[in-house]
């Protein structure tokens, strides 16, 4: 039996969420509901703009919130990620050692600023992120721990990857040692944003294709080239061998690779979508751990999703997590 039920690699950053209005994105300038990469004199002038909020900070990347929550469901997760000798890195990787996550702490700390993430939550519910990656953007090979990567039941990897060529190129190393070892793999496609300035990145990760594939309907539609989801999740078949597709309030599209599984969604008052797909695939990935069916999964996923965005925050705490898995284990 494998030691991890899943080792992620994505970018490690420190969340800083503020709640704004829709006027303050014009005046930024900033486009609403993607994540848009910026240098650090960008994000310093946002957060200028922003000193009379008061931010909620956590450790966050897509990847990270996946095993956290998963960890938080009583799965066994390994995450690997890069941080600097700084404050923030110190508190990114202390918190997930606090989350039950295992890590590459004992590598190399460049000196440098570990990566912050913007989060600017608009009254609709919608997050737009500004991301400066710090020494995140320098993700390599080095950061990996095989070992850790053999003895687990799946390798997991965020498509935010892609848009640095040395974490791109670390994402498909992984993959091939995955591959090797009998390790199952998974990609988030991320972020709309990803697909349509990355795809060919996107390709090269996914390689010769992926066993899991976890996307919304607008990334999954700017994969296939097409506006019709039907020949997005056509498409989807031609990369993965099984795929999650999230709708947002209309749930979820499942393919366990012979049936095409539609997941009701859980009725909420939607106050925050930060985190909302990586709560997915985190829920998602425990319970194909648990030795659940696809449909199972799913709808412990949707429910897990669904109680994140009734609150501020990329997570719930691991009571409220727990408390939806109950409901799963009757």
């Amino acid at each position: 039996m494998a030691k991890y039920q899943v080792y992620g690699i994505g970018n490690a950053l420190v969340d800083m969420e503020y709640e704004v209005d829709a006027t303050d994105l014009g005046i930024l300038g900033i486009d609403k509901g993607v994540m848009t990469l910026v240098d650090e004199v960008q994000q310093a002038a946002i957060m200028s703009h922003l000193k009379h909020h008061r931010p909620r900070r956590g450790s966050g990347g897509s990847a990270a919130n996946s095993v956290i929550a998963l960890s938080q469901l009583g799965g066994k997760a390994f995450y690997s990620c890069k941080v600097a000798d700084d404050e923030l890195g110190h508190f990114y990787m202390d918190d997930l050692v606090r989350g039950g996550v295992d890590t590459n702490n004992h590598t190399r700390k460049d000196q440098g600023h570990t990566g912050r993430c913007v989060v600017l939550v608009t009254p609709d519910s919608d997050r737009t992120m500004c991301t400066f990656l710090g020494v995140s953007g320098a993700l390599s090979a080095n950061e990996l721990v095989e070992d850790a990567l053999r003895d687990s039941e799946w390798f997991y990897t965020e498509g935010y990857l892609v848009t640095s060529e040395a974490a791109r190129e670390a994402s498909i190393l992984a993959k091939g040692i995955a591959d090797a070892a009998g390790v199952k793999t998974a990609i988030s496609l991320s972020d709309p944003n990803m697909v349509k300035f990355f795809k060919s990145g996107l390709l090269d990760m996914i390689g010769s294709g992926v066993d899991l594939l976890f996307a919304n309907a607008f990334e999954a539609m700017g994969m296939a080239g097409s506006e019709d989801l039907d020949v997005a999740v056509d498409y989807l078949k031609t990369i993965s061998r099984t795929f999650a597709v999230t709708r947002g309030p209309d749930g979820a599209l499942v393919w366990d690779g012979e049936t095409l599984i539609e997941i009701a969604p859980v009725k909420v008052k939607a106050v925050d979508t930060v985190g909302a797909g990586d709560m997915f695939a985190g829920a998602f990935l425990y319970g194909l751990g648990q030795g659940w069916d696809y449909a199972r999964a799913g709808n412990l996923a949707s429910a897990a999703s669904a109680k994140l965005v009734t609150s501020l925050g990329p997570r719930i705490s691991a009571d409220q997590t727990q408390a939806i898995l109950k409901e799963f284990d009757r």
